[in-house]
């Protein structure tokens, strides 16, 4: 698996990101369920894809800045195939990573109540599950996650600290 950084417009990140609404889209029975403001080139500090051995592109996930010091992860999605590989732990490390690199003290997330495995891998990353923020106070259904960056070292993946 190889994992990099790309451009928001780049092709694999485009389809990666189109794979993932549409299936939140036929989770939760609408074509749009999120509660903020959608991600955009001119608001994603970084975005990253995961390629399979084969160059097929099998993951992704991008970052906002929130300010303060404080990113928020968005997009991450793994194609279903792929699922259980690593992928979604590599991602994770990259988007952490880049966010230590410019200093962030804590990344930040929104999932939704009826995305179970998307809540464990992110309790599993360290992630623990805080207020809802911003866009999606008040939001019934929205689950809001937290880890701190500056107060845990970095680690391999899966990443237990």
């Amino acid at each position: 698996m190889r994992i990099g950084q790309v451009a928001w417009a780049h092709p694999a990140a485009e389809a990666l990101r189109a794979g993932q609404r549409a299936e939140i889209a036929a989770l939760y029975g609408r074509p749009d369920s999120e509660p903020g403001t959608p991600p955009t080139a001119a608001d994603v500090a970084a975005f990253f894809v995961a390629w399979d051995d084969d160059a097929r592109p099998v993951g992704c996930g991008g970052l906002r800045a929130l300010g303060d010091g404080i990113g928020e992860v968005k997009r991450m999605y793994v194609v279903p195939e792929a699922r259980g590989t690593g992928v979604a732990d590599g991602v994770l490390a990259a988007l952490e990573e880049w966010a230590r690199g410019q200093k962030w003290s804590a990344l930040r997330l929104e999932t939704g109540d009826g995305q179970p495995a998307a809540v464990r891998f992110y309790e599993r990353s360290g992630y623990r599950r805080i207020p809802n923020f911003g866009a999606y106070a008040g939001v019934d259904g929205s689950w809001c996650f937290e880890r701190r960056l500056d107060a845990v070292r970095a680690c391999p993946s899966p990443c237990t600290g």
